[in-house]
């Protein structure tokens, strides 16, 4: 048997790719609610699509052998599986890239060390393949976004009402005032306390439907009795209900 010659990943020895860059997820209160937001609101629309990977502050690793990586705030990942991962290897997710970024920006990111870093994470999602990106600053409330033409990330003019292509979700905003997010269906975005506020109400509503169900059943078994008793007392005085 002729022996096969190696591939190049065979030959190039395999390196330690570790999950965690280092950074903290989130600088202060405001810039983890709102990347906790979005990628739980995110995963509550994809929650019944198996084929849909959202990761908050997850380490992407694109091309084997290098330790060059970025970790989005939040990413989506259409054509993954859902499930747990330490970091996103590329090469071993069919070499899906992920689609969509958000950046939420933090007073530390204003910064020229930081301006820095975003420029370069702009550069990766660029030359990697993100679809569109958004970076929202929720202090100075402002709102960017780019979408891929080609194999460059273009600045979309307006962001006001701007509907994600991928995502389908609408983002309102108005320049001056707090974002507002839309899933496809109109329901807002909401935070993790608004969300259990929400169930606390639509459980409460439910209890209050039964108990008005249980009452009116209640009411229409006492209406059957009485007029079972009348309907018995008449017959008592020979007189049939239906005379």
């Amino acid at each position: 048997m002729t022996p096969q010659p190696l591939t190049t990943s065979e030959t190039i020895p395999e390196i330690d790719y570790p999950d965690s860059d280092g950074n903290p997820m989130s600088d202060n209160t405001e810039q983890y609610r709102w990347i906790v937001m979005i990628k739980e609101n995110l995963e509550i629309m994809y929650a019944d699509d198996p084929n849909v990977f959202v990761a908050g502050d997850l380490s992407w690793y694109p091309v084997r052998h290098t330790q060059k990586r970025t970790s989005p705030d939040v990413m989506v990942v259409f054509g993954r599986p859902k499930g747990r991962r330490g970091s996103y290897k590329q090469w071993m997710e069919d070499n899906i890239a992920p689609q969509i970024a958000f950046e939420i920006l933090s007073p530390s990111n204003k910064d020229r060390r930081g301006l820095d870093s975003l420029e370069e994470k702009f550069e990766f999602y660029e030359k990697y393949g993100i679809q569109e990106y958004y970076v929202y600053d929720p202090d100075d409330l402002i709102l960017e976004g780019w979408q891929r033409q080609g194999d460059r990330l273009v600045s979309i003019l307006s962001m006001i009402n701007w509907v994600s292509p991928l995502l389908g979700i609408r983002f309102e905003w108005v320049a001056g005032e707090e974002l507002m997010l839309s899933r496809p269906d109109g329901q807002r975005f909401l935070s993790p306390v608004q969300l259990a506020r929400r169930l606390k109400q639509s459980e409460l509503q439910l209890s209050l439907e039964k108990q008005r169900a249980d009452q009116e059943n209640m009411r229409a078994e006492q209406e059957k009795l009485r007029a079972d008793r009348l309907a018995a007392q008449l017959k008592a005085l020979g007189i049939e209900p239906s005379d």
